[in-house]
């Protein structure tokens, strides 16, 4: 038997808008959670590249230490450099010699507060204050094969050779 006036209704007004409400909320998770992937691939990408400057950057003092230590007035004896500041003007010619271009920031700090590795009178070297992690492992240019492995960007230390 049937029932007189009380239509059927397949699909209450109630039970459409909680449809619709879970639908907002499943498109709001999917947007947060691609938007966070995202953030941390460009967050991935800006390291890598800071990575990639800072090997630039330490080889640039690298070699403007070797340079200063190897560039020797008549008369003197091969020194290394007492500052940062004597790669940019080699006072010890007649005419002052540029041995760096700039003191370059750190990339992973952004300031030049690099950590100077003394020894023989003079710097040596520099390494980066950062303790991030390294995404960069292996496969180093010979010159920093002793990068290998190293945990995080304060082990990666510049050191001219003196030979």
């Amino acid at each position: 038997m049937k029932r007189a006036g009380h239509p059927r209704k397949p699909w209450s007004l109630h039970r459409q808008s909680g449809l619709v409400l879970l639908a907002v909320l499943i498109f709001m998770l999917l947007t947060t959670l691609g938007a966070s992937a995202m953030v941390e691939l460009q967050r991935t990408h800006t390291q890598r590249a800071k990575e990639a400057e800072l090997l630039f950057v330490g080889d640039q003092f690298r070699r403007a230490i070797k340079s200063y230590y190897s560039s020797v007035p008549a008369g003197k004896n091969q020194t290394l450099p007492r500052s940062l500041e004597d790669l940019l003007e080699d006072t010890r010619f007649p005419m002052p010699v540029r041995h760096l271009r700039r003191v370059y920031p750190d990339p992973m700090t952004g300031e030049a507060d690099w950590v100077l590795v003394q020894g023989a009178g003079g710097i040596m070297g520099v390494h980066s204050r950062s303790t991030l992690s390294a995404f960069k492992k292996r496969e180093f240019p010979v010159q920093y094969r002793d990068f290998q492995d190293k945990e995080t960007y304060a082990e990666w230390v510049f050191v001219a050779s003196l030979n």
